[in-house]
């Protein structure tokens, strides 16, 4: 399978995994389990095996993201991973951007080949349309709103779930 040209990056939680359903120890802020949204999990190996690059670049801890990756199969989908813990900086910062960037290789000159999946319009989308790179608001979780306050928080692209991304990144494909 040949790589594709698109690169993804990736937030976790309510886009990849269900955060209402994480389970952490009392007092602790290490998630221990928790479920993907449906179909998440057939997207990515899709995604994965159809030659796409996918890294996580997600807010959050190490720990967190290798205790539920490790329960459903997954450590391996991601090429790379960026993670908030690691960089000392959340999104919207672009320092989490180019911190992932440069885990692949990639230049400013790639950017115009970069999505950012996520559910978060202020994190997400912001940190994205700030970057330069496309954002892609996944809308599936009743948690946070969904309605862009300026234009900086607008999305390039909207999905309702994960299920929508194959087709999503399909397209973007066929636009070049």
């Amino acid at each position: 399978m040949s790589q594709k040209r698109w690169i993804i990056f990736t937030d976790s939680g309510d886009t990849i995994v269900d955060e209402g359903s994480e389970y952490r120890s009392p007092g602790s802020d290490i998630v221990e389990h928790a479920q993907l949204i449906p179909g998440a999990r057939e997207a990515l190996l899709w995604l994965k095996e159809q030659g796409y690059q996918i890294q996580m670049v997600a807010d959050g801890y190490v720990e967190s993201f290798d205790n539920v990756y490790r329960q459903h199969g997954l450590e391996e989908v991601f090429c790379a991973r960026t993670i908030s813990e690691v960089v000392g900086v959340c999104k919207p910062s672009a320092a989490m951007f180019e911190t992932a960037m440069k885990k692949m290789g990639l230049t400013d000159a790639d950017k115009s080949r970069i999505v950012m999946i996520g559910n978060n319009l202020e994190r997400d989308v912001v940190g994205a349309n700030r970057f330069g790179i496309t954002s892609v608001l996944m809308s599936w979780s009743p948690r946070y709103n969904m309605v862009p306050k300026n234009e900086e928080e607008r999305p390039d692209y909207v999905i309702e779930s994960p299920s929508e991304l194959p087709a999503l990144m399909e397209k973007l494909e066929r636009m070049e």
